[in-house]
């Protein structure tokens, strides 16, 4: 059982990314897929230790941006509807701005992004940024009064407000910071730190986690199919 777990969690994309690592890459997936979905650091190391694998917290948050960065990327898609939206999130103290946007069809999470501060610009660039990687010209974003209203104006894109239709992305926030609430001293690092996991755990929400709502079936799974 143990063993088709971890050969689930490996993908062979990831060899040549860690492939100098001393730790056999599907103990490594599986280790950053472990925290990801809600064992901390310290529960994620004793676990590998049970399998025989002794490495530190720090080692194993060192795989996280490898991960993050090998693939995490979601489908590239045409959506009808997407959800825009902002939320503060608190590391070391310090206050950032975490802007996310998701297809309400298919709850695909479309990107997340963090800035220092909140607004019109901002939400400018985030938006800009998906446009870049999607087609989004017979998209409908669901929005909010603030910055949103107004970037999509500058940029020429389709929006309206709407605080029923887009609860789907208040969900995903509320997922994200139940796991951030529970394990905390993830969040002691720098800004970029906070940027690997926020990738890490989109990725974990669009092809690993099945949706009830989807039959079971990830994200990226409905857009695929």
């Amino acid at each position: 059982m143990l063993a088709d777990l971890l050969s689930e969690c490996f993908a062979a994309d990831l060899e040549e990314t860690w492939e100098r690592e001393r730790t056999a890459t599907p103990v490594r997936a599986f280790a950053v897929r472990l925290h990801a979905t809600g064992c901390s650091l310290r529960e994620t190391t004793t676990i590998l230790a049970e399998l025989g694998v002794e490495r530190s917290h720090q080692a194993v948050w060192q795989w996280v941006p490898r991960l993050a960065d090998s693939g995490c990327d979601p489908p590239t898609a045409k959506p009808s509807r997407v959800a825009v939206d902002e939320t503060a999130v608190k590391s070391n103290g310090e206050w950032s701005w975490l802007n996310t946007a998701i297809n309400l069809g298919t709850k695909l999470i479309f990107d997340v992004a963090l800035f220092g501060r909140h607004g019109t610009d901002p939400a400018a660039a985030f938006l800009s940024g998906l446009v870049e990687k999607h087609d989004l010209s017979d998209t409908i974003f669901l929005v909010d009064q603030f910055g949103y209203r107004t970037s999509l104006a500058r940029l020429g894109l389709n929006g309206r407000v709407d605080y029923t239709d887009r609860n789907l992305i208040e969900k995903w926030f509320h997922t994200l910071k139940m796991r951030l609430d529970r394990f905390h001293n993830s969040w002691v690092g720098s800004r970029q730190g906070v940027r690997q996991f926020l990738a890490l755990f989109a990725h974990y929400y669009n092809r690993l986690r099945p949706h009830q709502p989807l039959d079971d079936r990830t994200p990226a799974d409905e857009v695929l199919n």
